[in-house]
């Protein structure tokens, strides 16, 4: 049985994967893979003690997506990081069990709007497609501050499909503060109640009806799940 990544790992550190293979009668025949526990072992065994990349760095194993790990490779991973070797997970939020509570952890900042344009327009030039500087600042709010959405724009744009909501959630809510705004002018109705000022008893009659409104159609959900699920 192989497994790939584990054999692309021993590779990049010059870490045999296969051994030689025997007859009965004890002659070498040739070659076999390793198993998966042996490739394992064989990594544990000579990753930490001296194998290096290129320009003599220490050994540094690179996982781009943490949340996919099995629970057999984060064991692994442990032995890994026991044994001396790097281990850097990126993930989008911390899973918060085994290993990774242990891991230190570092939040990267967002790419900028400009980033995430380049990302557009590179995926646009992939597709084959013609977008335009202004087309791209129409379509990059739709995509906020996500290169995967980014691309994923630009193969809708691609296709034709209307684009007109946002997919992710970076931005900020403002309707609690229109609210704690309009109770704030309710206080002038109680103003005019008590120095006989219709006017500001009416404005401010109207911010408390509206404030109270608008309360309830914030409390306004629709169905949190899709057709099917």
């Amino acid at each position: 049985m192989r497994c790939p990544w584990r054999s692309l790992i021993a590779m990049q550190l010059d870490i045999p994967t296969t051994e030689t293979q025997y007859n009965k009668n004890g002659d070498p025949t040739g070659e076999k893979d390793l198993t998966v526990d042996a490739i394992k072992q064989e990594i544990l065994d000579n990753c930490p003690k001296g194998y290096r990349f290129a320009y003599g760095e220490d050994t540094l194993l690179i996982l781009p997506e943490a949340k996919r790990l099995t629970t057999s490779i984060r064991y692994w991973l442990e032995d890994m990081i026991s044994a001396g070797a790097r281990v850097v997970c990126f993930a989008v939020a911390n899973p918060g069990r085994d290993i990774f509570l242990e891991m230190l952890e570092i939040e990267l900042e967002l790419p900028s709007d400009a980033h995430i344009r380049l990302v557009m327009a590179a995926e646009a030039q992939r597709q084959g497609l013609e977008i335009s500087k202004s087309k791209l600042a129409e379509l990059q709010p739709l995509a906020g501050r996500n290169p995967m959405l980014a691309r994923k724009i630009i193969r809708n744009e691609k296709l034709g499909l209307k684009q007109d909501k946002p997919e992710h959630t970076q931005y900020v809510v403002i309707m609690p503060v229109i609210i704690a705004m309009l109770f704030s002018f309710a206080v002038v109705r109680f103003i005019g109640m008590g120095t006989g000022n219709k006017g500001l008893y009416i404005t401010g009659g109207v911010c408390l009806v509206s404030a109270m409104a608008l309360k309830q159609l914030g409390n306004v959900r629709g169905a949190r799940k899709r057709l099917g699920q």
